[in-house]
C-alpha cells in the first residue's frame, strides 16, 4: 500500500511540475523509503529536499525553467536600472556644476587627444622605419648583386671593396678596408652587429686554385696580433681539406666560393657563421667542380725537393 500511495503522489507532482515534498512536510513515508534503500545496500541516498525531476533523471521542469528565466530578467532589469540611474546622476552633476568643471573636462579632453595622437604617430613611425629598413636592404642586395663570373674579373682591391660592402649591408660597423702593403694579414676590419671585433682576409683566386693551410695559419697569427674576436677568410675558390679543418678547429669563418655566392645573393654573415665548415661537398661534388673549372695545378717544387703547399 505504501508504494502504491507514493507512486500516486509522485504522478500528481509530475503532472504539475513541482518538487517532491520535503521531510518537514511529509517526513514519515519519505524517510521510511530512504531507510529501505539503505538497508538494501544502495549507495545513493536521496536528500529530503531533492526535486522530483532530479530523482527521475530528467532535466528541469517547465515550472523551474520559468522561475529561472524570470530571475535572469529581474537581474538584467536591475543592472539597467543601476546604469540608467548612474547616467542620470552624472548628467545632473554636469548640468548643475558645469561652470565649475568645464575647464577640467576640456583639459582632460585635450590631454586624451594629445595622448592618442602621439601614440598614433609613434606607431606609424615604427611601421615606416621598419619598411624603410627592409627596402634599403633589398636595394643593397640588388645593387651589390654580381655574378661570380663578374667577381672573378675583379682586381684584388675591388674584391676587398665588395666584401666590405657586404659587411656594411649586414649591419656591421666600423668597416674599413686596410688591404695592401703592411696590412698585417687583415684586408678588412670592423665589428659584427653584436659588437664583436673581426678581421677579414680576402683572396680572389681562380676557381682552379686551392687555399693551402699556410694561408690559414697566417690569418690565425693576424687574429692574435689584432686581438680580434673573429677571423674571416673569404675566397673565390675552395679550401683544401686540411685548411678547412684548421679553420673549424680555430674558430675561423671559412667562406669558400659557394658560400660567397650565397652571401652575395642576400644571405647574412651571421647565417654563414652557423654553417662554417660545410658546403664544399663530397668526392662527387669535387669531381663536378674539377669538371667545371678544371683541376687544380700541381704544387710547385721548391729547391730543397719539397712541394709548395700552395697551389695557384
Amino acid at each position: 500500500m505504501l508504494f502504491s500511495d507514493l507512486g500516486k503522489e509522485f504522478d500528481a507532482y509530475v503532472a504539475v511540475g513541482l518538487a517532491v515534498p520535503t521531510a518537514e512536510t511529509r517526513p514519515a513515508p519519505f524517510a521510511q523509503v530512504n531507510g529501505w534503500i539503505q538497508a538494501l545496500g544502495q549507495e545513493t541516498v536521496y536528500p529530503a529536499a531533492t526535486s522530483l525531476s532530479t530523482l527521475l533523471g530528467r532535466g528541469p521542469t517547465e515550472g523551474e525553467a520559468v522561475v529561472k528565466k524570470r530571475g535572469r530578467r529581474s537581474a538584467a532589469r536591475k543592472r539597467w536600472s543601476v546604469f540608467l540611474g548612474g547616467g542620470a546622476l552624472l548628467l545632473l552633476v554636469l548640468v548643475g556644476f558645469w561652470s565649475a568643471i568645464w575647464p577640467y573636462l576640456l583639459g582632460a579632453g585635450v590631454l586624451g587627444g594629445l595622448g592618442t595622437g602621439s601614440w598614433w604617430l609613434w606607431r606609424t613611425d615604427r611601421r615606416v622605419r621598419g619598411r624603410d629598413r627592409q627596402w634599403r636592404r633589398q636595394d643593397a642586395i640588388q645593387a651589390g648583386h654580381r655574378r661570380l663570373a663578374e667577381v672573378d674579373q675583379m682586381s684584388g682591391t675591388e674584391f676587398e671593396e665588395l666584401v666590405a660592402a657586404l659587411c656594411r649591408r649586414d649591419g656591421c660597423t666600423d668597416i674599413q678596408r686596410a688591404g695592401g702593403a703592411g696590412d698585417n694579414g687583415a684586408d678588412v676590419t670592423g665589428r659584427l652587429p653584436d659588437g664583436r671585433t673581426m678581421i677579414i682576409q680576402c683572396k680572389r683566386y681562380t676557381p682552379r686554385s686551392t687555399i693551402a693551410p699556410r694561408e690559414v695559419r697566417d690569418l690565425l697569427g693576424s687574429k692574435t696580433h689584432f686581438g680580434a674576436d673573429l677571423a674571416v677568410f673569404v675566397t673565390t675558390t675552395r679550401f683544401s681539406r686540411q685548411s678547412e679543418d684548421l679553420c673549424v678547429h680555430n674558430d675561423i669563418l671559412a667562406i669558400h666560393r659557394d658560400h660567397l655566392g650565397l652571401w652575395n645573393n642576400g644571405a647574412s654573415l651571421a647565417s654563414l657563421i652557423a654553417v662554417n665548415g660545410a658546403g664544399q661537398g663530397d668526392q662527387r661534388h669535387r669531381a663536378q667542380w674539377n669538371k667545371t673549372y678544371g683541376k687544380s695545378p700541381q704544387p710547385r717544387r721548391r729547391r730543397g725537393g719539397t712541394r709548395d703547399e700552395e697551389g695557384r
